[in-house]
């Protein structure tokens, strides 16, 4: 792999700020820590500005290359989040913070990015302006649309951004992408039912949630198996269901049903809803009740630009090799990078962790020996797309 020595050298330097990150994981835009740690980090490696409380606690770093000839700025993003979820892995870096866990591999995103900050400010071995990303709140709070809503895009005249994501599973060190969609929008749904309780043993008397919440969720399965053109991506899932009572001799009054929405197409993003409304609806007044229905609109599908694919796939390759960088197959995870994506050209590329426990498994941990390559991609993606003249 060809790692340049530098960036070979700051291999342990960077390993020890990821498991240090580790093991003081931060929830949501609750990133003070971590961000006070990059800011500084940042300020001490003569970066030319570093910038917090963007999108909250976000914080951005611009390091400007020899010259600036080409009037080009690139964004590289890293998010900093950990989530609400207990450590397992049993590792000496593990979470000391009950009940969280950085389980998505943000520290080593983090990680990477200060190490590649490192390499850049030191080097300048590019013509234009580097604009380091480092995002809260990705893990659900929608960080990046935060940053964007602040104007990051406009403020740095940021033209292309980029981002990584390590992937459990890939080869550890190579790289994938694809152009266009690779990851689903997700949005979430909530059914507040109400019917009317009373005694098991008088059925008669009650409208009973229950039953209009077991119709509702099979009902539900229909819309991806008989409303989507089936050469579309759709999934729609149940993930929760409850109701007011846990006693054995009453039927509940009230029941709640959530769930998410996931595609890869806007008419489906569209449509589901649609559907979701009109089922519950219908079951629910066939009984005699009523509901309220809620959605939550969360992240669009993440896409990225064709062009900036291809710059993506050259830097992996340069990293990793002819053949080091694969084509990834469509998910139905979320990113909320798509917001960044939305407002610039870019793309999001995958890096091998390794066999390791998959993404949000309380046993995962972020493979340190992946490092030299993110921090390399993350320098190529500079040298690259400005080139010293």
């Amino acid at each position: 792999m060809p790692v340049k020595n530098r960036i070979a050298d700051l291999h342990d330097e960077v390993a020890a700020w990821r498991r240090d990150i580790h093991e003081n994981p931060e929830i949501l835009y609750e990133t003070h820590r971590t961000s006070a740690l990059v800011a500084e980090k940042l300020q001490g490696f003569g970066c030319d500005e570093v910038v917090t409380g963007i999108g909250r606690t976000g914080v951005v770093a611009v390091i400007r290359g020899r010259s600036d000839t080409r009037g080009r700025a690139i964004g590289l993003r890293a998010d900093m989040d950990a989530l609400p979820m207990q450590e397992q892995t049993g590792l000496p870096h593990a979470s000391k913070i009950e009940g969280a866990m950085h389980a998505c591999g943000h520290d080593g995103h983090t990680a990477m990015l200060l190490g590649a900050a490192k390499y850049l400010a030191e080097t300048r071995n590019f013509d234009g302006t580097a604009v380091l990303i480092f995002q809260p709140a990705e893990e659900g709070g929608n960080g990046a649309e935060a940053m964007c809503k602040d104007g990051m895009m406009e403020r740095f005249g940021i033209d292309e951004v980029y981002a990584i994501h390590n992937s459990p599973g890939l080869e550890l060190g190579k790289f994938a992408i694809r152009p266009g969609p690779i990851l689903a929008s997700v949005d979430e749904f909530s059914l507040h039912l109400q019917g009317r309780g009373g005694h098991a043993a008088k059925p008669q008397e009650t409208v009973d949630t229950t039953v209009m919440m077991s119709h509702i969720i099979c009902a539900l399965q229909t819309v991806v198996a008989r409303n989507m053109d089936p050469v579309l991506q759709g999934v729609l899932t149940v993930t929760s269901a409850e109701t007011s009572s846990k006693a054995f001799n009453v039927i509940p009054d009230r029941a709640e049903v959530r769930g998410t929405i996931r595609t890869h197409s806007p008419q489906v993003r569209a449509l589901i809803p649609e559907r979701l409304q009109a089922i519950t609806d219908g079951v629910t007044q066939s009984f005699g009740g009523s509901a309220e229905v809620e959605f939550h609109i969360g992240v669009p599908v993440t896409v990225n630009d064709a062009g900036a694919t291809e710059h993506a796939r050259q830097a992996a390759e340069t990293v990793a090799g002819i053949g080091g960088c694969q084509e990834v197959a469509l998910a139905m995870g979320g990113e909320d990078f798509s917001f960044m994506l939305e407002e610039r050209p870019g793309a999001m590329i995958r890096l091998g962790n390794g066999p390791s426990a998959g993404l949000h498994h309380p046993e995962y941990d972020f493979n340190d020996a992946a490092i030299p390559s993110g921090i390399s991609w993350f320098a190529e993606m500079i040298e690259q797309r400005m080139p010293v003249e």
